[in-house]
């Protein structure tokens, strides 16, 4: 748990991870379909407490939702990258962007498209529902599953880790917190767009 102390920013994965992996569609009245997801309300207090301390937090995911904008706005992430499968040179251009290195990463994903990024980041986790390959190559395996949460399990180890536990407390009791950045604007990446550009 030691390489927790040095976590700067913390990445993850969407379906699986801060949702239960169930994918939810209704048809609207024009007969298009909309997917829309269950996020855990832990989890968001988790990630907006991170980002109080200074600790950047950003989303990889495979899947293009308005959903996952909207809740990342609300939770001030500062990276959204969508329609993602290949995941490392989502990694590579985050860290880009931050001046950051592979071993100031947390990462957290579920499932295969996962590995590539777990392999590489300064400490790895999976969810408790998480596939066994993915299991395997994880620092940590939380007891929490996604959706349910795992996310905010992971946070906590990286407060108390870090040693700002009594500080938490004294945020929400107080509304004292670190002089930190309070305008975090949330990036949002589609993958059809990125490509055009990438070219």
């Amino acid at each position: 748990m030691r390489k927790l102390k040095d976590i700067k920013i913390f990445l993850m994965d969407v379906d699986g991870v801060l949702t239960d992996g169930k994918m939810y569609y209704f048809v609207d009245n024009r007969g298009i379909a909309h997917e829309f997801k269950a996020f855990d309300s832990h989890d968001g207090i988790g990630l907006t407490t991170l980002s109080k301390f200074g600790i950047i937090t950003g989303i990889i995911t495979g899947r293009e939702s308005e959903s996952v904008y909207e809740r990342a706005k609300l939770l001030k992430i500062s990276f959204v990258y969508e329609g993602f499968f290949s995941k490392m040179v989502v990694l590579d251009e985050i860290l880009s962007k931050t001046s950051l290195d592979y071993d100031d990463v947390c990462y957290i994903g579920d499932d295969l498209p996962d590995i590539p990024i777990l392999k590489k980041v300064g400490f790895a986790v999976c969810p408790n529902n998480a596939v066994k390959e993915v299991k395997k190559v994880c620092d940590y395996v939380t007891k929490k599953t996604g959706g349910n949460g795992a996310v905010r399990e992971v946070c906590e180890l990286i407060l108390k880790e870090k040693n700002l536990t009594s500080l938490v407390k004294k945020g929400y009791e107080y509304g004292k917190w670190p002089d930190t950045p309070d305008n975090i604007k949330t990036e949002d990446i589609l993958y059809s767009k990125w490509k055009l550009k990438n070219k």
